[in-house]
């Protein structure tokens, strides 16, 4: 009941903000962030959502700074609330899990908003920053295979999210070690966080749906599975592709192969003697 609680309240969070915005859409206009422009947009996650959960951050951030919280520790806080979440999930409480796991999502972004109000941005705290992002999508996914340990299907689906979220984080970091421009592509870090809380969060909802109407208690996981299986298959694929883009581009600033020298038959001939030749 309580995982079914969390879950209705952060949803119900989420869709006070959505309306915040909202009016502020129709009063000001668009917030217009500058991370989110850098970072750009997908089919599957829109501008307009970016830019509304930098507007909501910002307060946060002002309030934070306030009271002397570092980025770092900020980035400290997000792993330890992404761990209390995973370990959350892998006993099946997906509300509480789910939840911790949102707030540790908004973590990453808070940070980066505190170091740039403070000044302290820097490419160390940058590293930092995309560690604990690697190391907090690990336990969630971990969580979720651990819980679907005894169902092979279900368990196919985490470990192929897995390994998506691993080529895709991979391609972005292949194209800046090669300094090529990495192609955006879908299911990056924050679109795959948004889906995967969200059907981590509608699980508690459906299943009790589900237990209302008399279905199996399997329908109320499917909030989870669908976007395993979202994320799983999309994000191998946008791998896949952008490894092809990022192989295109290094051989186009390569240029094309070196044409062999042509030899005429006069000096494969004289080659030819001259080896022959005691």
């Amino acid at each position: 009941m309580i995982d079914l609680q969390v879950s209705l309240i952060l949803l119900a969070l989420t869709a006070a903000a959505g309306v915040a915005y909202g009016v502020r859409l129709t009063r000001v206009g668009a917030a217009h962030n500058a991370r989110v422009d850098k970072a750009g947009t997908s089919v599957l996650l829109g501008k307009g959502a970016m830019e509304a959960t930098y507007w909501a951050l910002q307060p946060i951030a002002r309030a934070a700074v306030w009271l002397g919280f570092t980025a770092n520790g900020i980035t400290l806080v997000s792993l330890a609330l992404g761990l209390a979440g995973a370990v959350a999930i892998a006993l099946g409480h997906f509300g509480i899990g789910g939840a911790l796991t949102v707030v540790s999502a908004l973590g990453d972004a808070l940070d980066g908003i505190v170091a740039r109000q403070t000044g302290t941005a820097s490419d160390a705290g940058e590293v930092f920053d995309a560690a604990v992002d690697r190391y907090e999508e690990f336990f969630f996914l971990a969580a979720l295979a651990y819980y679907f340990r005894e169902e092979p299907v279900a368990l196919v689906l985490a470990l192929l999210s897995v390994l998506g979220s691993f080529m895709v984080s991979y391609g972005t970091a292949k194209a800046e070690a090669l300094q090529v421009e990495p192609p955006r592509g879908a299911m990056r870090r924050a679109e795959r966080a948004v889906y995967l809380t969200t059907g981590v969060l509608f699980a508690p909802v459906a299943a009790a749906a589900a237990a209302r109407l008399g279905l199996p208690s399997w329908v109320g996981l499917t909030p989870i599975l669908f976007t395993l299986a979202l994320v799983g298959v999309v994000a191998n694929v946008s791998g896949a592709r952008r490894l092809a883009a990022i192989a295109r581009a290094v051989a186009v600033r390569a240029g094309p192969p070196p044409t062999p020298a042509l030899t005429s038959d006069a000096e494969v001939h004289s080659d030819a003697f001259r080896s022959a030749a005691p």
